[in-house]
Order: C-alpha cells, then structure tokens, then sequence
C-alpha cells in the first residue's frame, strides 16, 4: 500500500513541478515591445535623417525576423549586433550609431518574439543564439554584406548569442559579448529564484527538460562551448557590479576556467555607476544624469506608491536632459573597437 502511495506523490511532484516551471519560463520569456512614447532613450526615429538603414527579413525557424542594416557606404567590416531581451535594435541606437560613426556597417535585428519581429514571446535563453545563426546565414546569402569580414558584438542575452552562436560554423573574425551570461539552466534559476525561493533547486532538472522540448540539441549549449570551440578572439565585457548577469556567478567570466580558447580577453567595466548591467554603456555624466531623475522618481514612490500621478511623472521627463541621457560609453566602445579591427587585420 506504501508504494503506490509514494509513486502517486511522486508522479503529483512530477506534474506540479513540470507545470510550475513552464509557467516561469512563460512569465519570463513574453514578448519584447518598443514602448509607445520612449521616455528615456532615444530610439531610430531620433536619428533617421543622420542613420538612414535599409529593412531586411529572414527567417527563424518559422518566425520571420526584421534586419536593419545601417552604414552601407562603410567598408571596414560588418558588425552584426544582438540585443538584449525583452528590448529591440532600437534600444542600442547610441552603440550602431557609435559603430557606423568609426567606419562599421552595422547589421542590427530584433530577435524572436521582440518588437517588430514575429513570435508569440522569446522562448528562452538560447533563442538568441540560434536567431544568431539564422542572421549570419542570411549574411552569408547577401551579395552586398558577404564580401565584408564579419565581427560580432552583443549584450545581455545578445551577450551570450554572440559566445554561444560561435558554435555554429560560420566565417567570423572576432566578437565582443557584453553581459553575457553562460550556463542558460543557470540563469534560469537566477530567474525562478525571484519567485520560488528555496525550492528553486528541485525545478532545475524540469528547466532541463523545457530547455529540451524547445530546442533540441541545442538544451544544453553554453556560451563557453561556442568560443572553445570558435577559437577566435572574443573579449568578455562585464560590469562587476552587474546584478542580474552577476559578474562572479552567472557571467560567462564567472566561467573562465572552462575557457580552453587562448584568444579571449577579460575586460571587467569597475568604474562606480558604470559597473552595472545597463549603465557600462552609458557615459559618466549620463550615469550621474540617470541616476538623478531616478531618485526624483524614488520620491514620489515614497510619496504615491505605485500610483504615481501622470502630470508628476512627466514633470521628471520633462526636466529630464534627454541629450545628457545618452551619451555613449566612448572609452569601453573605443576598446571594443580596437579589439575588433585588430582581429580583423590578423
């Protein structure tokens, strides 16, 4: 009589488990929309007369992708850029801008479920990856890019296409992963643990299986597999202040003594306000600016909670120094860039 009690609470286990983390990988990984009036950021239609790019498509898997592709009368190279997730292209307008502006053509895309590309969300952490794959072959097929040697550069979830995505045997110099996370199971339950305390632990062979279910073979890929077995240059830039792709745990520096390649460089970002997961991008005096207009927003949660009034919400916009807001990280995009045209030229 014991045995089939205990196989029933295990298969009851089973079941509730398995259902808990689909529903966490379904909260997680919803698609990624531009928001309707960018507040903070500028977005494409802030530098259109300056940035003209041309709109192409491809596909992944069944989802069909939107490219950008801006900088067509530079020569240099081709830089094909990853976002991060849950955002778009448009996103890291001051990065491709940063890039066309020092002679890249710059090839941009928005993911799967991400902004104006199709899919009903994100599906998880190695979709970016594979989108990855799917936008170096469409380069490959592309008269006008084919001819260009080709660079990598990405962030977040970008970070890890851009290290996991050389696994894939396509013609690339060097890549640049910014933020990049590892191990996706990992980071998953970096992600479950916001909610599931504890008991996160029990869920991760069910993240195994999720991860099995969407993408085959590819469950287990990790970024530190994509440049082993690359063996092309690649430099790691992390903020060791990072607090959602933790510099020391989920990174992929975190994961250095499984680096077998002799080409990637370390390049930690410790500078105090830029050592964040976003703010490694962005110039001092737009940290100091950032930083500013949150703490007006930190004193009205005080004063309203969540319910913050929309005339005193915008009264921070409008005081807000959109030009200062958006500066770019010249010092970490000059070195990035030097690391690159230094591959290229080997």
């Amino acid at each position: 009589m014991l045995i089939p009690i205990l196989l029933s609470v295990l298969l009851l286990f089973f079941i509730v488990a398995f259902i808990a983390t689909h529903l966490i990988m379904k909260q997680n990984f919803h698609r990624g929309e531009y928001p309707t009036y960018p507040v903070m950021d500028y977005f494409y239609d802030h530098y259109k007369d300056a940035y003209p790019r041309r709109n192409v498509s491809f596909y992944s898997g069944k989802n069909r992708l939107q490219g950008y592709i801006f900088g067509e009368e530079n020569t240099k190279g081709l830089l094909v850029f990853a976002h991060g997730i849950h955002s778009g292209h448009e996103s890291y307008m001051q990065e491709i801008t940063w890039m066309v502006d020092h002679g890249w053509r710059v090839f941009a895309y928005d993911a799967t479920g991400s902004c104006t590309s199709e899919g009903a969300g994100t599906m998880g952490l190695i979709q970016s990856a594979l989108d990855l794959h799917a936008a170096l072959s469409y380069v490959e097929s592309d008269e006008t890019l084919n001819q260009l040697p080709v660079c990598l550069m990405g962030h977040s979830w970008g970070g890890y296409a851009v290290a996991a995505g050389l696994y894939f045997d396509h013609n690339v110099k060097a890549s640049a992963s910014i933020a990049g996370y590892s191990d996706s199971i990992q980071m998953m339950m970096r992600f479950a643990g916001a909610t599931m305390g504890k008991m996160t632990a029990l869920l991760r062979p069910f993240a195994y299986l999720e991860n099995l279910f969407l993408f085959g073979k590819y469950a287990t890929l990790t970024a530190t597999d994509g440049i082993n077995r690359a063996g092309i240059p690649v430099m790691l830039v992390h903020g060791t202040g990072d607090e959602l792709v933790r510099y020391d745990v989920t990174g992929i520096v975190a994961h250095k003594e499984e680096i077998t390649n002799p080409n990637v460089v370390i390049y930690p970002m410790s500078d105090a306000g830029q050592d964040g997961h976003m703010t490694v991008f962005h110039n001092k005096k737009s940290v100091e600016e950032i930083a500013r207009i949150n703490a007006r927003f930190g004193e009205l949660r005080k004063q309203y909670g969540r319910d913050i009034p929309e005339e005193e919400r915008q009264k921070v916009y409008d005081d807000a120094d959109l030009d200062l807001c958006n500066l770019p990280n010249d010092k970490m995009l000059g070195d990035i860039n030097e690391f690159l045209e230094k591959s290229i030229q080997k």
